[in-house]
């Protein structure tokens, strides 16, 4: 990833002073290139905003006559809790019953980074990949399941260190509960 010099150079300032701020020397000598690494950090984290998730599914979108369910699971993902601005992480998995159009598997997996590379909630990532889906190959159905461990909750606030967060959002045929069931019974099955 190619860092914006301008940019980098303001986010640091920004966490040089937030160093300052939480009592610690700035100037000393392991902590001189913090600020720009941790603007780089930043950067690269959050570079969900400047992509654009429609264009990378339509990037690879074929006509296709398959009427049966695709699954992409246990899509490693890390995002930001908006509320702290500390890391979740977890596993996305993403199907989808196609309508004559498909896109390239991978690109199933690049959205999930998309959307998971903002400050985020994981309830609005969960509907965002589905609408995201939905929106731009009009499959007969999209289903989205997130189970995430959110440091926000581990580190810090209730430190509960074991807890999982699971969310899911779902559209047309995923609406009968058959199958979201059979999606279930995929995703559980081969782990």
């Amino acid at each position: 990833m190619e860092f914006n010099e301008e940019k980098t150079n303001k986010i640091a300032g920004h966490y040089k002073e937030i160093i300052r701020l939480l009592g610690e020397d700035a100037e000393r000598e392991g902590l001189l290139k913090t600020p720009e690494r941790v603007a780089k950090a930043m950067q690269f984290l959050m570079q969900g905003y400047e992509q654009d998730p429609e264009k990378i599914l339509r990037s690879a979108m074929f006509t296709e006559d398959y009427r049966q369910m695709v699954i992409v699971k246990d899509i490693d993902f890390y995002s930001m809790c908006e509320h702290h601005m500390l890391p979740f992480f977890g596993k996305a998995h993403v199907a989808y019953i196609p309508n004559k159009k498909i896109t390239g598997l991978s690109k199933i997996a690049r959205i999930v980074d998309v959307y998971a590379r903002r400050m985020q909630v994981q309830e609005r990532m969960t509907t965002q990949i589905k609408e995201c889906i939905q929106n731009t190959l009009n499959p007969m159905g999209v289903m989205v399941i997130i189970e995430a461990q959110h440091l926000c909750m581990q580190m810090r606030g209730v430190q509960k260190q074991h807890s999982i967060t699971t969310t899911s959002d779902f559209t047309g045929v995923f609406e009968q509960a058959k199958t979201r069931e059979e999606f279930m019974n995929l995703i559980r099955n081969s782990k």
